[in-house]
C-alpha cells in the first residue's frame, strides 16, 4: 500500500514535456537539461538530445543556462565533437614519428626520475629539473604496437567523453589524468628508470567515462568487463607496463569526470575547475617532495 501511494506520488512529480507540457516524463536532453517526452527524444551518442539542441538552437525559456545549448557537464556544443581528440592524436603520432627521425631524443622526452643514481648527483631527469618529462612523456610511444593500442584507445573513449564534457572540461580530464600517472610514476618507480606513453591519460578517460556512464543509467558492463581485461594486463609482469602511471591516471580520471558530471548546476564550473586544481596541487606536491628526497 505504501509503495503504491510513494509510486503514485513520484509520477504526479514528474515534469511536463517542454513542447508536450502534458505529458510527463522523467527524461531530460542532454545537452540543455530540458525535460523531453519520447516523441521529442532524439537519440545520441550520449543520451537524448531534443529538437532543438539538435538543430543547434539554444532556443529561449528559463530552463536554458545560456543561449547556447550545452553538454551534459556544462560544456558548450561545438561542430566537431571530437577535434580535440584528433589534435591529441596528431601530436601523439608526430611525436612517435619524430623520435624514430632523430637519435637521441627519445631520451629527452621520457619520464626519467634521476640520473646517474646515488651516490653521484643526478645530472638529469626531474629531480634534476627536468619537469617538462612529465608531460612529454605522456606523448612519447617507441614501439608501433604500444602507440597503436594507445591511439585506438583514445579514438574509443575520447570522442564520445569529448562530446559528452566539452572541449574544457574534457581537455582537463585528459591533462590531469596523464599528469596523475606520471607523477605516481615518478613517486614509486626506480628513479634510473625511463616510463613513456599516452596510457595514464588514457586510462583517466576510462574512468571518467565510466563515471559518465553511471550518471546516464547505463549498462556499465561493457566498460567495466574492458577496464578489469586492461588491468589484467597491466598488472601481467610479462607485458613490462607501468601499473603506476595507469593507475594514477584512473583515479584521477575517477575523480575529476565525478566533478564534472554530477556538479550541481548552480555552482558547476566552480565545483569542476575546484576539484581540478585540487588534484592538480596534489600532484604537484607529491612531485616537489619526490624531487626533495632524490636530490
Amino acid at each position: 500500500m505504501d509503495q503504491a501511494a510513494g509510486s503514485s506520488q513520484d509520477a504526479q512529480s514528474l515534469p511536463g514535456c517542454y513542447r508536450h507540457p502534458d505529458r510527463e516524463t522523467g527524461v531530460r536532453c542532454t545537452r540543455c537539461e530540458r525535460p523531453i517526452c519520447p516523441e521529442c527524444m532524439v537519440s545520441a551518442s550520449v543520451g537524448f538530445q531534443c529538437p532543438d539542441c539538435v538543430r543547434g538552437a539554444g532556443g529561449t525559456g528559463p530552463a536554458l543556462a545560456a543561449a547556447r545549448p550545452r553538454t551534459i557537464a556544462g560544456g558548450t556544443i561545438t561542430a566537431d565533437p571530437r577535434l580535440l581528440t584528433k589534435i591529441l592524436i596528431g601530436i601523439n603520432v608526430a611525436v612517435f614519428v619524430a623520435v624514430h627521425a632523430w637519435s637521441g631524443l627519445l631520451a629527452d622526452l621520457v619520464l626519467r626520475g634521476a640520473w646517474p643514481p646515488p651516490p653521484f648527483a643526478p645530472t638529469e631527469g626531474v629531480a634534476d629539473g627536468e619537469w617538462y618529462r612529465l608531460v612529454t612523456s605522456m606523448f612519447t610511444h617507441n614501439e608501433i604496437w604500444h602507440i597503436a593500442f594507445n591511439m585506438l584507445s583514445l579514438w574509443w573513449l575520447g570522442g564520445p567523453l569529448e562530446e559528452a564534457l566539452g572541449r574544457a572540461r574534457y581537455l582537463a580530464v585528459y591533462f590531469i589524468s596523464g599528469l596523475a600517472g606520471s607523477a605516481l610514476a615518478y613517486l614509486l618507480t626506480d628513479p634510473g628508470t625511463g616510463t613513456l606513453g599516452a596510457s595514464g591519460a588514457i586510462f583517466g578517460l576510462f574512468g571518467a567515462t565510466a563515471v559518465l556512464v553511471r550518471r546516464l543509467k547505463y549498462d556499465m558492463r561493457p566498460i567495466i568487463a574492458l577496464l578489469v581485461i586492461n588491468l589484467i594486463f597491466t598488472f601481467n609482469p610479462g607485458f613490462n607496463i607501468s601499473w603506476q602511471a595507469h593507475i594514477g591516471g584512473l583515479v584521477a580520471g575517477v575523480v575529476t569526470g565525478y566533478a564534472m558530471v554530477n556538479a550541481p548546476r548552480r555552482r558547476r564550473a566552480l565545483v569542476q575547475y575546484g576539484t581540478c586544481a585540487l588534484v592538480l596541487a596534489v600532484i604537484l606536491v607529491s612531485i616537489v617532495l619526490r624531487s626533495a628526497q632524490l636530490t
